[in-house]
C-alpha cells in the first residue's frame, strides 16, 4: 500500500548537474503570489478595528514611553504592574510603534506581518516534504482560515505565538531530514520564545516535534535521544533567562508580575496561564470554560465535539473533518513506509500537533476563547494539503480516489452545517458547495477521466470545494471591524471585554482631554485594567490599572497609593471602571480616596483630583 502515497520530493530533479533541484519555473511565482494576496488580505482597511484590544495596545504606547516597560511588558509606563501574559509580543509591537511611530497602524500591522511570515514558513516547510503544489496549498488554507483572518489582524500574542510555532515545524522538517542538531536546536528556541509569547500553550507541539525527530531521523537511537536531549537545553535558555532576570530583579525596582498570586513569573506560568487553564481556579473562573456552557466567548461546554460546537465551529473546523480523514488515511497508507518516509514524517508532525492541541482546548475546563483555536490553523492546513495531494497522485486506485472522494464530501456537509449558523449570509453559498461537493465526490468515486483537460477541471473543482467555504468566511471576517479582548470572526463585527469605559470615542476621551494637560507620574489611577488601557489611550498618558486586568492583584497596595499621593505622582482618581475584584486593596483605596477627597463630575464620570 506504501505504492498508493508516494512521499514526492519537494522539487523534481532535473537532469542538469548545475541545477539539480531546480523548481519549475511557475514555483516562484506562485509562491510570491501567495504572500502578496495573504498581504492584501491581512493589511486591506487594518486599521478599521482602531486599537484592536486596547489593553495590549496600551503597553504597547507604555513600552514607547519607557524601556522598563517595553522589557516587563508594563500596562502602564510607570511600572506599577505588567499584562497577564509575558512580553515577547509586546516587544515585538513595541518595538516597530518606536521605529514608526505609536498609532492604530503600527499597533496591528505587526500581527499581519507575523501571519504573512507564517504562510510563508508553512508553505516553505511542507514544499520540503510534499512538493510545491501542496505547499502552495497548506499557505492558502492557512491565509483564508477565518480565525487566522482575525488574529493576524488583531493585537493578541496569538500571532507570534503562531508564527513560533510554525517555524519550529520548520526548523524540525530541516533537523530530521540530515539528523542534525543545530536545526532541532533552533525548534527549541523558537518554542522557547513562544513560552515566552503565551507561556505553556506553547508547549502543546512538543509531543509531536519530538516523535517526528525520535522517529525520522536518519541516526542512531541514541544519536536521536542526545539531539533531542540538546534541543530541550536550547529551549529551557531561550525561555528561562528572561523568567530568571525577573525573579532576580528586585521586586522594588520592577513591576508586579499582572495575574500572579506572589509577584512571580514562574508561577503564573504554572498557575493562572498553566494549569489553571486546564483545569480551573487559579483566577480562571474554577472552570468557566466548562461551566459557562453555551457561553461562546469562553468555548461553550468542554467535551469531544468541542471544536465543532457553536464556540469553536466558525473559527476553525472547516477543513478539520477533512484534515481527520486524510490523517488516519495517509498513516494506513504509508504504514509499511521506510522509517525516513516523508510523507509520513509530515502526518505525524501536522497530525501530532492538530491532535494533542485539539484534545487540550476540548477538554480544558479553564478560561478558553475561541480565537485560540488558530495554533490549529497551521496543522489543518498542512494535513489537509499533505493528505490530498498524495491521495491525488495515487487517484489511479480505487482506495485513495475513496477516501479523497470522503474529504470532499465530507468537507461539503460540514461547510453546509457551518454557513447554515449564519443564514442571513451569503445563503446561497452552501447550497452551491454542497452539490458540487456531491458531484465532486461522485467524479472521483468513478475514477480519473482520461483527458488531461477534464483532469484539471476536477482537480479546480476539488480546490473549490475544499476552500470556497472557509475563503469566503475568512474574507469576510478580514472586512469587518474587531475590538475588545475577545474577538470572533465571521460577517458581524463582535468583540467582548472592551474598556471599562466603553473604548476612546466615549467618556474615557472627554476625561482623557482632562488627563494628557498632567505632568505627574501617573495622570490617574482606576480599577481594573482595561479600564485604565482604554483611559491611557485616549489621553496618552500613564494610568494605574488599580488590581490588574480581574482588579484582584495586590498592586498597588493602600500603602503605595498613598505615598504616590503624598509624593504628588497622581493628579486623578477616576472612580468605577472595570475588573474591581474583592482583592488588591482596590475596594480599601476607594474607600480612602472618597473620603478624603472631593468629586467633580466629567461626563456623567465622577473624577477626584489628589493633588486639590
Amino acid at each position: 500500500m506504501t505504492a498508493v502515497l508516494p512521499a514526492p520530493v519537494s522539487e523534481p530533479r532535473h537532469r542538469k548537474e548545475s541545477a539539480p533541484h531546480a523548481p519549475p519555473r511557475w514555483v516562484r511565482p506562485a509562491a510570491f503570489g501567495l504572500l502578496a494576496a495573504t498581504a492584501v488580505l491581512y493589511f486591506w482597511n487594518l486599521t478599521a478595528s482602531g486599537y484592536g484590544n486596547s489593553f495590549y495596545a496600551a503597553a504597547v504606547q507604555s513600552g514607547t514611553q519607557s524601556w522598563k516597560a517595553w522589557l516587563f511588558g508594563s500596562l502602564d509606563s510607570g511600572n506599577v504592574l505588567t499584562v497577564d501574559k509575558p512580553p515577547a509580543a509586546l516587544w515585538a509591537g513595541t518595538l516597530f510603534a518606536r521605529i514608526f511611530g505609536f498609532s492604530s497602524f503600527t499597533v496591528l500591522a505587526p500581527q499581519a506581518l507575523m501571519g504573512v511570515a507564517s504562510v510563508g514558513i508553512l508553505y516553505l516547510t511542507v514544499k520540503r516534504t510534499s512538493g510545491p503544489v501542496a505547499g502552495l496549498l497548506a499557505g492558502a488554507i492557512l491565509a483564508v482560515t477565518p480565525v487566522a483572518a482575525l488574529m493576524f489582524r488583531f493585537n493578541n500574542p496569538d500571532a507570534l505565538l503562531v508564527l513560533l510555532m510554525v517555524a519550529g515545524a520548520y526548523f524540525v522538517v530541516r533537523a530530521t531530514e540530515k539528523a542534525s542538531p543545530r536545526w532541532l536546536a533552533l525548534a527549541g528556541v523558537a518554542i522557547g520564545f513562544g513560552f515566552l509569547t503565551k507561556m505553556m500553550q506553547a508547549f502543546l507541539v512538543l509531543p509531536a516535534f519530538g516523535l517526528v525527530y525520535l522517529l525520522a531521523a536518519p541516526t542512531s537511537l541514541g544519536r536521536r535521544l542526545l539531539h533531542l536531549g540538546g534541543a530541550v537545553v536550547a529551549l529551557v535558555v531561550s525561555a528561562g533567562w528572561f523568567i530568571a532576570l525577573v525573579e532576580l530583579w528586585p521586586a522594588a525596582s520592577r513591576p508586579y508580575i499582572g495575574g500572579s498570586e506572589g509577584d512571580s513569573l514562574l508561577e503564573l506560568a504554572l498557575g493562572y496561564n498553566g494549569l489553571g487553564r486546564i483545569f480551573g481556579g487559579e483566577g480562571n473562573g474554577g472552570g468557566m470554560g466548562g461551566g459557562m456552557g453555551g457561553n461562546t466567548g469562553f468555548g461553550g461546554s468542554t467535551g469531544l465535539f468541542r471544536m465543532f460546537g457553536s464556540s469553536f465551529g466558525t473559527e476553525i473546523s472547516w477543513l478539520l473533518p477533512a484534515a481527520l480523514i486524510g490523517l488516519v488515511a495517509g498513516l494506513w497508507f504509508t504504514r509499511r513506509a521506510p522509517r525516513t518516509d516523508r510523507t509520513r514524517l509530515a502526518l505525524v508532525l501536522w497530525g501530532g500537533w492538530l491532535v494533542v492541541t485539539a484534545a487540550v482546548f476540548s477538554f480544558m475546563s479553564g478560561t478558553v476563547h475561541p480565537y485560540y483555536s488558530v495554533a490549529l490553523a497551521p496543522a489543518i492546513a498542512g494535513l489537509v494539503a499533505i493528505s490530498g495531494r498524495a491521495l491525488w497522485q495515487g487517484r489511479t486506485n480505487l482506495a485513495p480516489r475513496a477516501v479523497l472522494a470522503g474529504m470532499v464530501v465530507a468537507t461539503a456537509v460540514w461547510s453546509f452545517i457551518l454557513l447554515d449558523r449564519t443564514p442571513d449570509w451569503f445563503p446561497a453559498l452552501k447550497w452551491f458547495v454542497a452539490v458540487l461537493g456531491v458531484l465532486v465526490g461522485t467524479v472521483l468515486v468513478m475514477g480519473a477521466p482520461a483527458s488531461r483537460r477534464l483532469v484539471a477541471v476536477v482537480a479546480a473543482a476539488l480546490v473549490l470545494t475544499i476552500g470556497v467555504s472557509s475563503a469566503a468566511y475568512g474574507v469576510e471576517t478580514a472586512s469587518v471591524a474587531h475590538s475588545g479582548s475577545i474577538p470572533t470572526s465571521g460577517p458581524t463585527s463582535s468583540g467582548f471585554g472592551d474598556g471599562g469605559f466603553g473604548g476612546e470615542d466615549s467618556s474615557s476621551s472627554a476625561v482623557g482631554s482632562r488627563l494628557a494637560k498632567t505632568t505627574t507620574t501617573w495622570a490617574a489611577a482606576t480599577t481594573g485594567s482595561q479600564s485604565a488601557a482604554s483611559l491611557e489611550l485616549a489621553s496618552g498618558k500613564a494610568v494605574i490599572g488599580i488590581g490588574g486586568w480581574s482588579g484582584s492583584d495586590p498592586a498597588p497596595t493602600l500603602a503605595e497609593f498613598k505615598a504616590y499621593v503624598a509624593a504628588g505622582e497622581i493628579k486623578y482618581y477616576i472612580e468605577g471602571g472595570r475588573g474591581g475584584g474583592p482583592g488588591g486593596g482596590s475596594s480599601e483605596i476607594t474607600d480612602w480616596v472618597t473620603a478624603n477627597f472631593t468629586a467633580t463630575t466629567v461626563d456623567g464620570q465622577t473624577v477626584y483630583d489628589l493633588q486639590s
